[in-house]
């Protein structure tokens, strides 16, 4: 294998964030040959991506893959909708958890299997309020500053 595919790890960061993760899943992603090549160099980005159930399918919108840099004329459109691949039971548990209010499907990562195959890590989640995300950073900061104590103390 590549030594590339193995090391390609794209995260949101804002996700564990903005949201309380609730259930995690791991889907495969329809892809066209230019973008998995710009997802192998890493030039992905879901940052400000979204999943959405229609059809009893379910599509990963607004993520930016960026054209692939040796392509002749055939390039792909970089926030073009792409469907993610679940089994029936995994589409049914996230339709029915999205029609209540208060639920999202946020993507997690982006990252190559050992089979090379793109998979996208996505998560039913729930907003977080202010005070819920003031706790986050407090239990961060906490974290922190004992790992710092405890690497003086050593």
């Amino acid at each position: 294998m590549n030594k590339i595919q193995n090391t390609v790890n794209i995260k949101n960061k804002r996700a564990r964030f903005e949201y309380e993760i609730l259930d995690t899943f791991v889907a495969g992603i329809q892809l066209g040959g230019t973008e998995i090549k710009s997802i192998r160099l890493g030039k992905a980005s879901i940052m400000e991506a979204f999943c959405v159930v229609e059809n009893n399918e379910v599509f990963i919108r607004n993520m930016f893959i960026n054209e692939y840099s040796n392509a002749s004329f055939y390039q792909h459109k970089p926030k073009a909708d792409r469907k993610l691949l679940l089994n029936r039971q995994e589409i049914n548990k996230l339709a029915k958890k999205v029609e209540t209010k208060g639920f999202t499907i946020v993507p997690l990562r982006i990252f190559i299997n050992e089979k090379g195959l793109a998979k996208l890590e996505i998560a039913l989640a729930q907003g977080k309020n202010i005070h819920d995300k003031r706790q986050t950073l407090k239990e961060k900061d906490d974290k922190r500053t004992l790992d710092r104590v405890m690497k003086n103390y050593k």
